[in-house]
């Protein structure tokens, strides 16, 4: 098993159990994407494994984030023990979020 998750009051909770590598990044991000596509949430928060995350794990995050994008869904993601690490940049004033940027800059 690759993620788990919860759907709670319309919100789509994904927990990656592991980091991620180059033979399972697919496949975590097929299952993300089934599981939006099907329960259409409101939001999805997405846990990132405890530990810098690999560029396996980033990718399956960035193009999860992407099809969520493309239908209007927004994407949170965090770390283990923590609720503010955001994509896109919202949290930064939280000392202890780390900001993760995916696609073009958007603040120009």
């Amino acid at each position: 098993m690759i993620i788990s998750h919860v759907i709670d009051d319309g919100v789509l909770h994904v927990k990656i159990l592991r980091d991620l590598d180059i033979t399972n990044r697919a496949a975590a991000a097929l299952q993300i994407e089934a599981l939006v596509s099907a329960h259409r949430p409101a939001s999805v928060t997405v846990e990132l494994p405890a530990g810098p995350p690999s560029p396996a794990t980033l990718s399956a995050l960035a193009r999860a984030q992407r099809m969520c994008q493309s239908m209007s869904v927004p994407l949170t993601a965090t770390s283990p023990g923590s609720s503010e690490a955001y994509l896109e940049g919202i949290g930064a004033g939280n000392p202890g979020s780390r900001r993760l940027h995916f696609g073009a800059r958007q603040d120009h």
